[in-house]
């Protein structure tokens, strides 16, 4: 158990480190395929340490990064609360689903973000989303199984042999 709070650290990292990645600066053309770092990193902080992260910490990033990326305040927030929400009410559901069945649940999760920020695109008269996208829940998804390894290797202490 000492060896688990010892690593108290990796949960900072990862959500600076998802903060990081949501700022690297892509070509227009791939602008739109960028996954949601920060919703991936925190569903795995939900799902893996409920007691740490949840929907106050998810609302708290989220207003964070609306500041740092100058987005609507409080957009974010609320998609991170959404997903940290039905996260939580599912936990013990998705936990315990091999990776490839959590991969399809989290794409479904990324996919419902995309539903509410064009929702909100949509009630703000903001312009019209391209049809790519859609694309990003979907390489989310194929996100999920290795980034789940990492921060699993990385909480948990584990080294490659």
């Amino acid at each position: 158990m000492s060896r688990l709070r010892n690593k108290g650290w990796v949960l900072p990292v990862s959500i600076v480190l998802a903060f990081l990645l949501a700022l690297v600066p892509l070509p227009d053309l791939l602008l739109p395929l960028r996954p949601y770092w920060l919703a991936l990193v925190l569903a795995y902080w939900v799902i893996e340490t409920p007691e740490r992260a949840g929907l106050g910490f998810a609302f708290c990033i989220g207003l964070l990064a609306d500041v740092l990326t100058g987005g609507i305040l409080g957009e974010q927030a609320l998609r991170l609360v959404v997903m940290a929400f039905i996260l939580q009410r599912f936990r013990a559901r998705i936990r315990f689903f091999p990776l490839s069945q959590q991969a399809l649940s989290i794409g479904g999760l990324l996919f419902n973000d995309r539903v509410i920020d064009a929702a909100i695109h949509l009630l703000g008269d903001a312009p019209l989303l391209p049809w790519s996208y859609w694309w990003a829940p979907l390489l989310g998804m194929a996100l999920w199984l290795p980034l789940y390894v990492l921060l699993d290797a990385v909480r948990l202490g584990k080294r490659g042999r």
